[in-house]
C-alpha cells in the first residue's frame, strides 16, 4: 500500500495533497513519486510534514522512485537524510 504523488505538486495544490495524505497515514509509509513531473520546493514541505506525523508514531516514510530533481532539491535544502533520498 502506498501513496502516489500526482504529476504536479506546487504551491497551488500542496495543501490539498498534504491533507489527502493525512487522511490515510498508513499509505504514507511508502510514497511513490514515479508520476511526479512538475514540482517545486513545496513538495519538500509536504513530504517533511508527513515524515513529522509518522515520526510522532514511531514510523517513517519511504520515498520511492524520486526524480533526480527532487533529490537535488532535497540536497540543496539539507533534508535528504530526513527523507531518505
Amino acid at each position: 500500500m502506498s501513496f502516489s504523488l500526482p504529476q504536479v505538486v506546487t504551491q497551488e495544490n500542496a495543501l490539498q495533497i498534504q491533507q489527502e495524505g493525512v487522511s490515510d497515514l498508513a499509505k504514507l509509509k511508502n510514497i511513490d513519486c514515479s508520476s511526479l513531473k512538475e514540482f517545486d520546493s513545496t513538495v519538500l514541505t509536504v513530504l517533511l510534514s508527513w515524515q513529522k506525523m509518522l515520526q510522532a508514531e514511531g514510523q517513517s516514510i519511504s520515498v520511492e522512485h524520486a526524480p533526480e530533481k527532487l533529490k537535488v532539491l532535497a540536497g540543496v535544502y539539507g533534508v535528504s537524510a530526513l527523507l531518505g533520498l
